[in-house]
């Protein structure tokens, strides 16, 4: 009986020949990876045990970006938490108001996480590196204070579905429609602590900010982890983005599948998730009802990327957002920030009617920068959709690609591209 891509690199990191799904194993650690929220409660954790320093200063990332810059004084106080830590312990890759940006996005982007790496991080989005055949995953903070004492980590080698993708995704299809798609199939238990592991021709069709984006939304899934295999399009971003040697683990052939699916990309429709769980999935062509709104964002770990900022400028430009509609734009890190303006995409948001903000989590956990209230709604291209994520219990929050958002900014209701004049 074979393995998976995911039990291959548990494998290998628990210095293992083989693994079977259900067994407990203790795996090596690549990158711990904290936040501003989460690493102040794993460096108290980390300080009862004693220990002196970190394993490895160069296998930790500490990213201040839920509540960056300071919202207020307790985010303050947990950011000078993991400043001085970070200090205290000549963390490598400590990111700073002004060279932060939102974890996810920012890591890859660093060159902090390839393929074969084994990652934690104390964020259930931590799923997101399996775009580039990585197995990576959410922790809490106390696992997250043990990987940074040890870099070492306990797993349960989790079973596996397949999803065979086919197919070339139609204009303002993306990857965040084909991950809704998928939610809505399964539902938000369907992959409860498995690997949704993406292969087959349909892959290819995929930009790698697609493939960011199916992989982040795995945990609405319940999913493990969420690996896509390693073609030229990842090994071209590897090779751009980093230096460090990595690993390529594929699937034998007879791996065993606790399910499996074919997905045609050519067959899917702009996809909306509507309140109060990403699984409640409609498409665009399945909205009958006039569904008013108050606030669109476009950003997060999920959509913050080049990719999400070109289609929300696309549809965005010589448009205007509609009277009265708060439409906020959050380039995930400093230098898509960067990009977009020298590309002129801030200008044209801007220009419509859009704020944009320095990268943050901000609004998608109801932080701040677009807290809703009693009886609005907000369309998001955020992950959750949860009672009260975003602000007022009474709220509700639709969430969708970024061309779908900018398009229903401009009409005020949940809209697509395809229905602006």
């Amino acid at each position: 009986m074979g393995m998976t891509m995911t039990q291959k690199i548990l494998a290998a990191h628990a210095g293992l020949d083989k693994v079977e799904a259900g067994q407990l194993i203790e795996a090596d650690l690549d990158l711990v990876l904290g936040n501003d929220i989460t690493s102040p409660v794993a460096i108290k954790e980390m300080e009862k045990m004693n220990v002196d320093g970190v394993f490895d200063k160069d296998k930790i990332a500490l990213v201040p970006d839920h509540f960056v810059p300071n919202k207020d004084i307790k985010s303050a106080e947990h950011c000078k938490c993991v400043r001085e830590f970070a200090y205290r312990n000549n963390i490598t890759n400590y990111f700073e108001v002004g060279e932060m940006g939102i974890e996810h996005a920012l890591l890859p982007e660093k060159g902090l996480t390839v393929a074969g790496d084994v990652i934690i991080g104390a964020d259930s989005h931590t799923c997101t590196y399996g775009a580039l055949g990585a197995f990576s995953t959410g922790v809490g903070s106390t696992d997250m204070a043990a990987g940074m004492a040890t870099g070492k980590a306990w797993f349960k080698v989790p079973s596996a579905i397949r999803f065979n993708l086919v197919g070339r995704p139609s204009e303002w299809v993306s990857g965040k429609d084909v991950i809704l798609h998928i939610i809505g199939m399964i539902g938000v238990d369907g992959a409860l602590y498995k690997s949704m592991e993406f292969v087959g021709d349909g892959v290819g069709n995929l930009t790698m900010d697609d493939r960011f984006t199916i992989a982040n939304m795995a945990i609405e899934a319940g999913g493990k982890n969420g690996i896509f295999p390693v073609d030229d399009l990842a090994a071209a971003y590897m090779k751009e983005h980093s230096d460090r040697p990595y690993t390529v683990y594929e699937a034998d052939e007879d791996a065993v599948y606790d399910e499996e699916y074919t997905i045609d990309l050519s067959r899917l429709r702009p996809t909306i998730a509507f309140p109060h769980l990403p699984e409640n999935t409609k498409t665009i062509d399945e909205i009958k009802e006039d569904i008013r709104i108050d606030q669109v964002v476009i950003g997060s770990c999920t959509n913050g990327r080049m990719e999400d900022m070109r289609a929300a400028a696309k549809v965005l430009k010589g448009r205007h957002v509609a009277k009265g509609l708060r439409c906020i734009v959050i380039p995930a890190t400093q230098a898509v920030y960067m990009q977009a303006m020298e590309e002129g995409l801030l200008k044209i948001f801007i220009e419509a009617g859009a704020v944009v903000s320095t990268p943050t989590c901000g609004p998608c956990l109801g932080g701040y920068m677009g807290i809703l209230a009693q009886g609005e709604r907000c369309v998001s291209t955020t992950n959750r959709n949860f009672v009260g994520r975003m602000g007022h219990v009474e709220s509700e929050i639709y969430l969708a690609s970024p061309a779908v958002a900018a398009a229903s900014a401009v009409e005020g209701r949940i809209s697509c591209p395809c229905r602006l004049k």
